[in-house]
């Protein structure tokens, strides 16, 4: 495999890191990474705002659920969908914007910032470095929207904590890639074995990294999608504009 392939094959989440700066030019690249991301009809309706001031980290990490590690990593990278730019063009072309109220807007500005996200993850694990995705900047958002002083037609829709590794992490194992992979049309035929096999797996690995608090894959995914686990979402998007109800 060439480098790049390596470096995808071998994602693994960093959570415990130096404190070292990123150097401004180490910075300027994972940026610039996320910035030639493809983009649904060239919108260009994420951008990101970057946090290193160690009081802003601390507050995020409280708000993302205790996560130490966004406070103890020297940068912080958070990816918003933005409609109020795009909002603007369209404005200038005469028309009204009408996308950032449907649910195939939210949609197209999910999988963009994807595209954003791992770019810059890709980026930065190219320079040596670690990170970390965070889902948890939803479970407060409008205290994250106050902390960033975003505008109307924006929503923080994931963040990516970025330093210099202190103690690396184990690469964690996947189910079966037949339960990813399909051929021709969808086939969930052999989905329960493959779960079975991979709770058994699963939980091989925890007893390797000495975890005795470790679960199964379906003991997990029970524990957090048997409800809305960032209820908040819904209602602070609507007051940010982004109704998704066309």
């Amino acid at each position: 495999m060439n480098e790049t392939l390596t470096i995808q094959h071998s994602h693994r989440s960093i959570r415990s890191y130096k404190t070292d700066p990123v150097s401004n030019e180490m910075l300027d690249t994972i940026i610039e990474a996320g910035h030639h991301a493809p983009s649904s009809m060239n919108a260009q309706e994420i951008s990101v705002v970057v946090v290193r001031n160690p009081e802003r980290k601390t507050r995020i990490a409280e708000l993302a659920g205790g996560q130490a590690w966004i406070a103890q990593a020297p940068v912080f990278i958070a990816i918003v969908v933005d409609f109020n730019k795009t909002e603007m063009g369209v404005r200038k072309a005469g028309q009204t914007q009408v996308v950032h109220e449907s649910m195939e807007g939210m949609l197209v500005a999910s999988i963009d910032a994807g595209l954003v996200l791992a770019n810059m993850m890709v980026a930065a694990r190219s320079l040596g470095l670690g990170i970390v995705p965070i889902g948890g900047i939803r479970r407060n958002p409008q205290d994250m929207v106050d902390l960033l002083d975003l505008p109307p037609l924006t929503f923080p829709l994931v963040g990516l904590v970025i330093g210099h590794t202190d103690k690396d992490a184990p690469l964690k194992p996947r189910m079966d890639i037949n339960t990813f992979r399909h051929e021709e049309r969808y086939d969930a035929s052999g989905y329960a074995t493959a779960i079975d096999r991979y709770d058994e797996t699963i939980m091989n690995y925890w007893k390797t990294l000495g975890r005795d608090d470790g679960i199964t894959w379906s003991q997990n995914l029970g524990n957090n999608w048997k409800q809305v686990y960032y209820p908040k979402v819904k209602p602070v998007a609507a007051m940010q504009g982004l109704l998704n109800d066309k």
